[in-house]
């Protein structure tokens, strides 16, 4: 393990930190060395990647903006504390990401030193060991022999890997294929594999939408009800009246600052939730508008957090309730500082557990026999009943729904996240295809066609 020495490196980049500049620069300084802190602590502990392979891959072709201050600023891994820490002004201590069983990173707010590490929320049960059992809650007998043209899905599954097929300058890590059931093609990156975890990015808003629907089985949660975001409890609040529904399918009518899908101060600048999610006012009525957002996802597992009443419990409720009952002992599902689960992007999972996930969802909410999601769930969430985005694909709740896409049976659906993540499912043909990428920024995968290649391959 490579470890950087911080005196020599803050002196090389010491004239740069010590030079005054405005605050907004040195806001985005503190903000991409939360970035490269909690992305290189995620992918070392988590994924098992190595600083080295971290730094030219993950941190590479991130928002442009931030992408030279995530290059030029060093980081410093202590595989004792399992911490990472990242300097980036002299006056104040190092952005810091700590690791934790099951919960993975979370950073500490800007300004707070190493010592804020030890008072971070924990939930310490081991992960059931389910290698032994077979597919698809175990590893054994994962994988079966397809039923179609085996060479024309093996050229499909290649010519994701080629940056000059299905877009320009992207960058495949891995495929999974599975057809009734089994995986029936998977192909990984070099440094990449069946139990190395990415960064999901979005597709943990789909995740989030499962729990919610466990929820909901269980009686805890009413979708069609208000969301019990404990900071809109006040009398007179107008957007108490925000159901769960409306959050999951981005039509809260919530403003933010940005276009709606970018919460950087809650992803790499350490605040948390509560600050960074629910203070945002209306600027339409909840149910009417349809825009894409982080908040309305992260919204509603913090109302899940207030529904269920006890911190302990709902740190475990991901596990428990959702990912070790589908054989997803490789994910973890990361926090903010005071224990609130950033499920908009701030997961960590396998191909191969992406593709249990899907797996649930193909089978209508019952995963090896046992109903986890409600009946009638899986429908609605792949229904556009609310306001829908413009573009070529529509939206459901936390689902997005191909059914304009040529090629493609039109009760497809998907989790997308950024930076290339997929996890497709085909009803229809009883298929799940999952993609993950570390794609440059502005270099889309066209995951559409992808999908109708392999289908195409599947005949």
């Amino acid at each position: 393990m490579r470890l950087f020495l911080l005196p020599a490196l803050l002196l090389a980049i010491a004239p740069a930190l010590a030079q005054p500049v405005p605050a907004e620069d040195a806001h985005a300084r503190a903000i991409a060395a939360g970035y490269k802190a909690l992305t290189l602590c995620s992918a070392h502990f988590s994924a098992g990647r190595s600083q080295a392979q971290v730094e030219a891959f993950e941190l590479r072709g991130i928002y442009p903006e931030y992408d030279a201050l995530v290059q030029a600023l060093p980081a410093r891994i202590d595989p004792q504390q399992r911490t990472v820490s990242v300097p980036f002004d002299p006056q104040l201590p190092p952005r810091i990401a700590a690791w934790r069983p099951n919960l993975g990173c979370a950073q500490l707010p800007i300004g707070a030193d190493a010592g804020a590490a030890t008072r971070l929320p924990r939930f310490d049960t081991p992960a059931p060991d389910l290698d032994a059992r077979p597919w698809p809650l175990g590893e054994r007998d994962a994988t079966a022999t397809v039923a179609g043209d085996a060479r024309a899905l093996e050229r499909a599954v290649a010519a994701a890997f080629d940056p000059t097929r299905f877009g320009e300058g992207h960058a495949t890590t891995g495929v999974v294929v599975l057809q009734d059931g089994k995986i029936v093609a998977e192909r990984y990156r070099d440094g990449f594999g069946p139990h190395v975890a990415q960064r999901t990015w979005s597709v943990a808003k789909s995740l989030a939408g499962a729990l919610v629907g466990v929820a909901a089985a269980q009686g805890l949660l009413d979708p069609a009800q208000p969301a019990p975001v404990p900071e809109w409890q006040r009398a007179g609040d107008p957007r108490a009246a925000i159901t769960a529904d409306q959050l999951l399918r981005m039509a809260s009518g919530l403003y933010s600052d940005t276009a709606g899908n970018r919460t950087d101060a809650l992803y790499f600048g350490g605040a948390t939730v509560a600050e960074a999610a629910a203070g945002w006012p209306l600027q339409a009525p909840p149910g009417t508008v349809f825009r894409y957002a982080n908040n309305d996802i992260v919204l509603a597992i913090h109302a899940l957090r207030a529904a269920t009443g006890d911190d302990a419990r709902a740190l475990a409720r991901p596990y428990t309730d959702l990912f070790w009952p589908l054989g997803m002992t490789r994910t973890h599902a990361e926090t903010d500082w005071q224990g609130g689960f950033v499920l908009s992007s701030q997961v960590w999972s396998t191909a191969r557990d992406l593709a249990r996930f899907g797996l649930l969802y193909q089978d209508d909410g019952v995963f090896g026999g046992r109903r986890l999601l409600p009946e009638g769930w899986v429908r609605d969430a792949t229904a556009p009943s609310g306001p829908q985005p413009d573009g070529e694909f529509g939206y459901g709740a936390t689902l997005w729904l191909l059914q304009r896409s040529p090629g493609v049976p039109p009760d497809t659906f998907a989790a997308f996240g950024n930076r290339g993540q997929y996890v497709v499912v085909v009803p229809a043909r009883k298929v799940v295809i999952v993609r993950r990428g570390e794609d440059p920024a502005g270099h889309r995968f066209d995951i559409a066609g992808f999908v109708a290649e392999v289908l195409a391959a599947l005949d």
